[in-house]
């Protein structure tokens, strides 16, 4: 049996990285695409593939570029791409936001756009990552909650529309998680605790328990979930924490 094939978008950053390293132990047969060739080689993966996936352009390049290694459009996506703001709407200045919705929502319109095409009407899954601030109001990430909102919306929608061809879309929603992207924020002790104490579980998580829950996702195990999206917050969304 053909292992399976996935294309892992943002595959530089935290939460791809790990996924891409989990489904290759595995045994899946990955192709790995960012932005920046050298942040990129040592990623796990069959192929590598430079490609900005924020224009409809660059996200045909990198499918093209992922079926070209695979021999066959890549069954299953992971879009991984992402940025923050954390800024109250008064300060958010118009180029940020602008630019904060081509990295999140943009690319991710064009990435599965261009997957769907590959697939040519064939089955498959994709997963994406929205944040808990789509799902709760938390202050200071209007521009990042409008972003991950419409990633959410476009998977519901997108899950409605395909689920007759066998293509399953869904997303994860992670808490405050420990990347290179929150690193700076993190390494003050006074900020990771005063973080930590916000989550019923307690702690900051890992990466790696952001990307296990994808790769359920993108299974077998996950087969009958379409047009969903799991929260992995430590509780953050539905609980509030006791704080001693």
């Amino acid at each position: 049996m053909t292992p399976p094939s996935i294309v892992v978008t943002g595959a530089s950053g935290g939460i791809g990285r790990a996924l891409a390293t989990q489904l290759g132990r595995a045994g899946w047969r990955v192709v790995a695409v960012g932005r920046e060739a050298d942040r990129l080689s040592d990623v796990p993966a069959l192929a590598r593939v430079v490609a900005d996936v924020t224009t409809p352009e660059g996200a045909a390049a990198a499918l093209a570029g992922a079926q070209a290694a695979l021999g066959e459009a890549p069954a299953h996506l992971a879009h991984c791409v992402g940025s923050t703001l954390i800024a109250p709407l008064h300060r958010t200045k118009a180029e940020a936001y602008r630019e904060l919705m081509r990295v999140n929502l943009d690319s991710a319109v064009f990435t599965l756009q261009a997957w769907l095409t590959a697939r040519a009407g064939g089955p498959g899954a994709a997963v994406f990552v929205s944040s808990v601030v789509a799902r709760t109001g938390v202050a200071s990430h209007e521009a990042i909650a409008a972003a991950k909102g419409g990633v959410e919306a476009l998977v519901r929608s997108a899950a409605a529309t395909y689920a007759p061809q066998g293509v399953r879309v869904n997303a994860v929603a992670p808490g405050l998680t420990e990347t290179p992207m929150t690193a700076k924020m993190l390494s003050v002790p006074a900020q990771r605790e005063a973080a930590a104490k916000q989550y019923p579980l307690g702690g900051v998580q890992s990466a790696d328990e952001v990307a296990a829950v994808m790769a359920f996702l993108l299974g077998p195990a996950g087969a009958r979930l379409t047009g969903q999206v799991l929260p992995v917050d430590g509780g953050f969304t539905s609980v509030r924490p006791l704080v001693r």
